[in-house]
């Protein structure tokens, strides 16, 4: 990439499809707990509410755009930051796994408590792991690499 912003669309756009296939694969194929489309409503639910799972399927088109509306932002964040923090150039993976934890903090401790404050209590466990993993694999390590590539 040569532009910036050629980067971070980039860079969002292969983030956010990762995540959201892993999502789908993991949640809906292999564990079975959900589909593809309630994962897409319960994002749309975080501006929505209730409606999101009533309104019909064009929820989940409005989960999807909010989804990889985040997937841009966590991009620019990153794309951003990098050149004011030596650390990030100097390891792929480390910076990649320490931003997806960022990525884990900001939507779980933060962003998640205000849309749903009534979320269950997490606890160091499977579920958790595994949440955090999709990010450090899917948001964190690919942001970083693409980032990485146009400053160099």
């Amino acid at each position: 990439m040569k532009s910036k912003s050629g980067t971070i669309f980039l860079s969002g756009l292969i983030a956010g499809t990762l995540d959201i296939l892993a999502a789908v694969i993991i949640y809906a194929v292999i564990l079975e707990k959900t589909t593809a489309v309630k994962i897409l409503q319960s994002i749309a639910s975080g501006i929505f509410k209730k409606e999101a799972y009533t309104a019909g399927p064009q929820m989940a088109w409005y989960g999807l755009g909010l989804h990889y509306l985040i997937a841009f932002i966590f991009a620019w964040f990153y794309f951003m930051i990098y050149p004011y923090f030596p650390f990030l150039k100097k390891n792929l993976m480390l910076s990649g796994f320490l931003y997806g934890i960022f990525v884990w903090i900001i939507m779980n401790l933060i962003v998640l408590p205000i849309a749903f404050p009534l979320l269950p209590e997490k606890h160091l466990d499977f579920p958790l792991i595994l949440s955090i993993l999709i990010l450090i694999v899917c948001i964190g390590l690919p942001i970083a690499s693409i980032t990485r590539k146009f400053y160099r």
